[in-house]
């Protein structure tokens, strides 16, 4: 940036703003008419660089690019003699050798023509060589031309990469267009540093949850252990029946005069006609060695009908946490995480912030995924466990079908049916939504459950989000059923889900 102003007598002067855009090596410099620093942003000394001095008083230069070729003037000569003598891997070599072309790019290039990025540059004949040639100029030709197509590439539903050229190796993930770069990357970089923030406020959020999740896991395996302990409670009741069965027969009188002697009723199960010993207590009478048999089986029994219930309990627990683990996987707005503290709050895992007030705001602006099917069916989808019960219980109504994903945590999906019959296609695209919002979401294909709402009911006290039903279809969910489906309305958010 050119800047002329008048020095203190009064005469023109002109002096340059030089703003150099290297990654973590970025600066901007002010220079005089001669070339010379007056200052920087960064201060770069010999220590720090061999190349340059950036310091007031020196004089500015621009590094020289390790003699790399321009892309426009790199001949089949030049790829041969300095791109492919040097080694290392392909990519690196063509990024390394020309100016303007990124890492990212020279594996496009690689890829426009199968060929591994990855391998050495020794690795490639005349053939090969000749393909990633034709793909470079095909490329400088587009470059040429100005026939761009900005685009913006998401991994998921975050922004992964964008270019001004198509890139085939990203075919197979989602992508949107503008006519404008500036937008394209003022996109880009927005969704990332929005992503980035969003995970950095549920950082906490996840922190608390997978704690309170270890320590089910930890109970529910205590728990498991006692009950495995009072399996034995059965063989007690046994001994306490066959020895006021034998005992008065089989045994000495009792108690023996020494009450230190063991004594043991060996005798036969009547249940199944096995022979037991039977440990004797020759201290106590024969009733009084039954009823102690009696009395550890009445204790393993009530142990086993607590720890039963808590057994039961816990398991619901552990089902709730792993549920708002999936929702946490799918947070994409600030008012998600909202909602997602609320059930936090309201289920005693979270403490709530005294003189806080709810931010009912945010909180009426998280609204379910709302899809339109290939065959024109509305299809709601439900971001967190509120949300489930609203489309399930509010939304939907008794004729209309309910998807889950099986045995695992997930979002509710509802199809609106109006009356009519669902044809087949759209219960595979809202199958495919419960896979994709579900734990498995990463499977090829998913068991999904699906039947019509009003067999889906509430237990009472349940945790939300919680429902049983008793008889249900399946169907095996595929990601390629999404592909027909698209966002209601401006949904943009439905839009960058599938």
């Amino acid at each position: 940036i050119g800047l002329s102003t008048k020095n203190e007598l009064g005469d023109d002067v002109s002096y340059s703003l030089m703003t150099e855009i290297m990654g973590k090596h970025s600066n901007i410099i002010f220079i005089n008419e001669n070339d010379q620093i007056i200052d920087s942003i960064k201060h770069v000394n010999g220590l720090m660089s061999s190349v340059r001095e950036v310091l007031p008083g020196k004089e500015y230069f621009i590094p020289n690019t390790m003699d790399k070729l321009s892309v426009f003037d790199v001949t089949t000569d030049d790829w041969n003699n300095i791109i492919y003598k040097k080694p290392m891997s392909i990519a690196k070599a063509v990024s390394d050798s020309c100016t303007g072309i990124s890492r990212l790019m020279a594996y496009e290039i690689c890829n426009r023509v199968h060929i591994d990025g990855d391998a050495p540059t020794e690795s490639l004949n005349g053939n090969a060589r000749s393909m990633i040639m034709d793909s470079f100029r095909d490329l400088i030709k587009a470059i040429r031309e100005k026939d761009f197509t900005p685009t913006i590439y998401y991994d998921g539903n975050i922004p992964k990469e964008f270019s001004m050229l198509p890139m085939t190796m990203y075919s197979d993930l989602k992508n949107e267009s503008d006519r404008s770069p500036s937008v394209i990357v003022e996109r880009f970089y927005s969704e990332k540093d929005s992503m980035t923030r969003l995970r950095t406020k549920s950082a906490d959020l996840n922190a608390i949850v997978h704690t309170h999740h270890e320590r089910i896991v930890k109970k529910l395996g205590i728990l498991k252990k006692q009950l495995k302990d009072t399996e034995k409670m059965d063989r007690f009741r046994v001994y306490g029946e066959l020895i006021t069965t034998y005992g008065y027969t089989d045994l000495p009188p009792l108690p023996v005069a020494d009450s230190d002697e063991k004594l043991t009723l060996h005798c036969v199960n009547y249940h199944d006609d096995t022979e037991v010993d039977i440990p004797i207590d020759g201290s106590l009478s024969v009733s009084e060695n039954a009823n102690h048999y009696y009395d550890r089986y009445n204790k393993l029994k009530r142990t086993s009908e607590a720890v039963t219930d808590q057994i039961a309990a816990a398991e619901e627990e552990y089902e709730h946490l792993e549920s708002i683990i999936t929702e946490l996987s799918i947070v994409r707005r600030e008012e998600d995480l909202t909602a997602i503290r609320k059930e936090l709050v309201d289920n005693g895992y979270l403490k709530k912030h005294t003189g806080k007030k709810e931010n009912k705001r945010q909180l009426s602006k998280s609204e379910p995924l709302h899809f339109i099917s290939s065959d024109g069916y509305d299809i709601y989808v439900g971001k967190n466990n509120y949300q489930n019960e609203e489309i399930t219980f509010k939304l939907a109504s008794g004729s209309d079908w309910w998807f889950h994903a099986k045995k695992m945590p997930g979002s509710h999906v509802i199809v609106k049916c109006n009356g009519n019959e669902p044809p087949e296609k759209t219960f595979e695209e809202a199958a495919a939504l419960a896979a994709l919002f579900s734990k498995g979401k990463l499977a090829d294909k998913l068991e999904i459950d699906y039947i019509q709402k009003k067999h889906v009911k509430k237990p009472g006290g349940g945790k939300p989000g919680f429902v049983v039903y008793y008889t249900n279809y399946s169907i095996m969910a595929s990601a390629e059923h999404l592909k027909d489906i698209k966002p209601a309305g401006k949904d943009e958010e439905a839009f960058l889900c599938i």
